[in-house]
């Protein structure tokens, strides 16, 4: 690496340290509004189930917002209760403040990952989720109207757990949670009207959990809300309320975000971080879907002494499914049934569950569209790799980097030996331009001529990239949400999932990530060996040479996995480069036949006419 390389380098990295701790003083975060819930009135009749007696719905009206301020739910002063039940898999906190899920803790999965040397951050905690929401999941918001004061009587069974309400009304409002294998929990609700009167429902807000982060460090980066229609999804994470002006400058926020059709479109919403998630599925689907960024408890004073790492102002987003009043005649129920997931975003037990609720639930994966399809294969490759061959997640990701690289080895030998023939072929290419630089179609023209001529294309050197593209953005996709690769251990990195960080600058809290500055000097040496491209301009060749550094800035704090599958795919471009020079430039092994000078062509082409 040369001087100029070097300082380059060290401008990046002063750079990446001050931006985001400059930006933020600059433009704090502003707040958002806690103290207002926000219920969407539904236009068609509430959602029965077929084994619940039919209740009628109050009539259509348009879309408005009805004020339900949360202020109202004060429990009467009544202290919270709450019961805790577990199978093999979750442990599941139940509370009587909103009868649901305060949170459910995972029982093979903590919530950090312990490395050889411990670091700040790291805890003995379990992941959970859904855990410091404002409300459980299954909470219903009215205000009072079929809530009273909030506070449910909670009743263990022998598979689950019971909540009830009793109104004054005559209104009874009972709860039932099933556990269930694969991180399910089956859950109904159910109105009934035991009065000899019609009672009316007003729109409801029935929360289904916050995605909040995972540990006291963890910035929040990947935690966002998913929804499904039947026929896409779409995510919402803290960049869309947020609504930075080209993805950075501050702009407006948003407070909420709306979505649903108004009768049953909403297929399963689902709340996530990185490798956990809490996804609700309603029987028969939900009109409507309300979402809002939330503040979380912040740290103690002692919790930000013991870590200076820690987040001081967490976020998180809440859901909540959205239903449309209805009238109670005497006697008559209302049952809305749920299915909840909440446990690791594992492809295949996700996609089990997906057939077998027929509702592509492992699309909350993140493995949609063109580039989903090649994160899939290739996270079913390095999971086939490590089961089969007993070799550890390093090795798969090095054995499957090498596959991808054979696999790909003609095209890309065919470009390099491209470029070096295009490279030679320059000068009588330049005599083809200064010739006919008056007529552009006629240059054009004869130069397509010339290569086809010399058999080279244009294209030669493109086609291998951008074939290889969908690839890299497959692996780059898989890479961040395979939890297979969290804990997993590789030379010093501790985790492949989280960066290699081995030191903190002292003062600065900057961590060292040594495998994406290995990577950036690996693309510094591949750049200084690939041949320029013929016609551009040096500038232009210079700023290429020097691209590689703004990937480290880029990159330096992804996961370890992606830097080491980075780094091996630059050594093996590296000895491709190489041993494409020692070789034959011609498909046949031959030297390179000297291209025939233009002005022999031109001649000839006179004494024809």
């Amino acid at each position: 690496m040369d001087r100029k390389s070097i300082i380059v380098l060290i401008a990046c990295f002063v750079v990446f340290m001050v931006w985001y701790p400059l930006m933020s003083r600059l433009y704090p975060p502003k707040p958002i509004p806690r103290d207002t819930n926000y219920l969407s009135a539904a236009t068609n009749s509430a959602d029965t189930n077929a084994v619940a007696q039919a209740a009628t719905s109050s009539p259509a009206s348009p879309p408005s917002l009805v004020q339900a301020p949360r202020a109202e739910w004060e429990y009467a002063g009544v202290p919270e209760q709450l019961l805790t039940v577990a199978n093999d898999e979750c442990r599941y906190v139940f509370t009587t403040h909103g009868g649901g899920i305060k949170f459910i803790e995972l029982l093979h999965y903590p919530e950090s990952i312990r490395t050889r040397r411990p670091a700040r951050g790291e805890t003995n905690n379990l992941a959970s989720l859904n855990t410091d929401a404002p409300l459980p999941v299954l909470a219903i918001m009215d205000g009072r109207t079929t809530q009273g004061d909030g506070v449910f009587s909670l009743t263990k069974a022998a598979d689950g757990v019971r909540a009830e309400k009793h109104l004054t009304n005559g209104l009874y409002l009972v709860k039932d949670f099933k556990l269930s294998s694969n991180f399910l929990v089956q859950a109904s609700v159910r109105f009934e009207n035991r009065s000899t009167q019609s009672l009316s429902l007003p729109p409801q807000e029935w929360a289904t959990g916050a995605a909040t982060p995972m540990g006291p460090i963890d910035k929040g980066m990947f935690v966002a809300m998913m929804w499904y229609n039947g026929v896409r999804t779409e995510e919402i994470n803290e960049a869309w309320f947020a609504n930075r002006t080209l993805g950075c400058l501050p702009g407006t926020p948003r407070t909420e975000y709306l979505a649903g059709d108004g009768a049953t479109n909403i297929v399963w919403t689902a709340v996530h971080n990185q490798f956990f998630t809490l996804a609700a599925m309603p029987q028969s689907g939900a009109p409507r879907l309300v979402a809002r960024q939330i503040h979380l408890p912040p740290p103690s004073a002692a919790e930000l002494a013991a870590n200076p790492q820690t987040v001081t102002k967490p976020m998180g987003i809440e859901t909540s499914l959205v239903y449309s009043g209805a009238v109670l005649q005497p006697n008559q129920s209302i049952e809305r049934r749920f299915v909840l997931y909440a446990g690791p975003k594992e492809y295949n037990t996700l996609a089990k569950l997906g057939i077998q609720f027929g509702n592509n639930l492992d699309l909350v994966m993140g493995f949609g569209g063109f580039f989903g399809f090649f994160a899939k294969a290739l996270l079913l490759s390095m999971n086939g790799l490590h089961n089969f061959l007993g070799v550890s997640y390093g090795i798969a990701i090095i054995a499957i980097t090498v596959i991808i690289k054979v696999v790909f080895w003609p095209l890309t030998n065919a470009s390099t030996r491209s470029m070096k023939r295009m490279a030679a072929l320059q000068p009588q290419m330049n005599q083809l331009r200064e010739k006919y630089k008056d007529d552009p179609k006629k240059m054009n023209s004869r130069l397509m001529e010339f290569m086809k001529e010399n058999k080279v294309s244009p294209m030669g050197g493109c086609l291998p990239m951008l074939l290889q593209i969908p690839v890299f953005f497959g692996f780059y996709r898989m890479l961040q949400s395979a939890i297979e690769l969290r804990g997993a251990q590789f030379l010093w990195a501790a985790d492949l999932s989280s960066p290699d960080t081995v030191w903190y600058l002292p003062g600065l809290h900057f961590p060292v990530n040594p495998l994406p500055l290995i990577m950036g000097v690996t693309m510094l040496w591949q750049s200084h060996l690939t041949p320029p491209s013929p016609g551009v301009d040096p500038m232009q060749q210079k700023m290429m040479k020097y691209m590689p550094l703004m990937f480290i800035v880029f990159l330096y704090n992804f996961s370890a996995g992606l830097s080491l599958y980075w780094t091996v795919q630059n050594l093996l471009s590296i000895l491709q480069t190489k041993i494409t020079k020692m070789g034959p430039t011609t498909s046949t092994g031959a030297p390179p036949k000297p291209a025939t000078p233009y002005i022999n062509l031109l001649g000839k082409g006179k004494k024809k006419k």
